[in-house]
Order: C-alpha cells, then structure tokens, then sequence
C-alpha cells in the first residue's frame, strides 16, 4: 500500500525570467497522504495554489521532482499528463464549474462520458453518486435551482467519477455559509477517513481548521509548518473568514 499517495521534493516555480521574476515556490516538499485530509493554508501570494497546481499535473515544477501514486510524473512527456490527471485526481473548484443547462445527473453524467462510460451505465453511475454525496432529491434539478452547497456537491460527485485516489480542492467553502461549508467538509472529510482517499484543500477559512489532519501553513512559497493541529474541532463555531 502506498502510504504518501502524491509527493514533492525539493519543488521551485518561477514565473518570468531576470530581474521579473518571480519564485512562487522555494524548494518545497509535501506528501499527501492515504486517508488524511491537508488543509493548505497562509496569505494571497504564498504560493498555495501554485502548489496545489503542481501537485495536480496542472502546473509543470520549475525544478524538483514530483510523484504520484509511485511514479515520477515529472520524467514524463506533456501528452501523459492528462491521463493522470484523469484516472488519478478528482478536481474541486471554488465556481463549481457546472453546466447552467444540464441538470446534476447530466452534470455527471457528463463527466462520466469523457471517461467512455455512456447511456444507462453512466446515468445509473451518475445517480449512484449523486446518492453519495445526498443529492438523489436534486437529479434532475438545473444548477439555477440548486443553493451554494448542492452546487459543490455535484462538483464533487462530478469529481468521484473516476474513483480517484487524489481529491483536490481549490477554496471549496469560500462561496458557501456556514452550514453548507460544514456540509462538504464533513463530506470531504469522510472521503478521506472511510474511503482512503488523500484531500489535499487549499482554504482561507478558518472555520474549517477543526477537519484537518494536517495543517500545512505557507508563507512566501515556503512551508513554514506541517503539523496536526492541536486546536479544538470548530465545526460550531462561526469564526471569521481570513
């Protein structure tokens, strides 16, 4: 069994070149981990998301080397990338990304379709998740009809298509109120725990910090913590957003 499911070593990005550039990381190593949720957290511009980009196969490392489920993705040509990002990695983003003219079983349905899973397999696939993430009510509901966090659980249904091993999450919560943030929290956090899937999520919202395994702080694209966190579960509390 693979213990670290993604790991980076030594990793730098630098945009431009001379006296325009600029190092978004700086020689960062992180694994992510079977069965634990990281929060990835610091101020705009320490390099949160570059580094989940990276992490990803969405970004290309300026230098360092990367792996994912074992093997060295940075050795590989462009055209390998999407196959694992596809079979490997489940994405979440902030905008939910849904389209405005399909409904949530379409929505899936969808993503399901560029996997080559189509018809009646994909739709009774697309339901069955739907069903996971406690949407089998909404199926058929338009994303116009849907609040915040039935949004981002369609995204994440969406996200399980593959059955992947990586879930990523850019500011899942940052759109949602309390409860519907608190709901796919708890929702990320069973993937994790009772799925083994590693959660890797960057966050501004320090409400969330109770659902970490790991809490990963970032400054000036360093990591300048990895530790568990020793704070009391703040599922109930309404902290502030950073």
């Amino acid at each position: 069994m693979i213990d670290s499911a993604v790991q980076g070593v030594q990793l730098t990005k630098t945009y431009a070149q001379g006296d325009a550039a600029i190092r978004a990381l700086d020689d960062v190593t992180l694994d992510l981990r079977v069965g634990e949720l990281a929060l990835l957290v610091g101020p705009s511009g320490s390099g949160k998301t570059t580094l989940l980009s990276i992490l990803g196969c969405i970004l290309r490392p300026t230098s360092g080397s990367l792996w994912v489920m074992g093997d060295d993705v940075t050795r590989l040509d462009e055209r390998h990338l999407p196959a694992i990002r596809r079979d490997r990695i489940g994405f979440i983003f902030q905008a939910f990304n849904l389209f405005p003219t399909l409904t949530a079983l379409q929505n899936v349905a969808l993503a399901l379709d560029l996997r080559g899973v189509t018809g009646r397999a994909a739709r009774d696939r697309a339901a069955l998740l739907l069903d996971q993430v406690g949407l089998s009510a909404k199926r058929d509901a338009y994303p116009a009809d849907m609040s915040g966090g039935q949004k981002q659980r369609v995204a994440i249904a969406r996200a399980l298509t593959g059955d992947p091993p990586i879930i990523l999450a850019d500011e899942p919560t940052a759109a949602l109120d309390s409860q519907s943030g608190r709901t796919v929290m708890d929702l990320l956090k069973r993937l994790a725990r009772e799925r083994g899937r590693a959660v890797g999520i960057v966050t501004h919202d320090n409400r969330m910090f109770g659902y970490a395994d790991r809490l990963v702080k970032m400054e000036d694209g360093r990591v300048v913590s990895d530790e568990r966190p020793t704070m009391p579960d703040e599922r109930d509390l309404e902290g502030a957003v950073a």
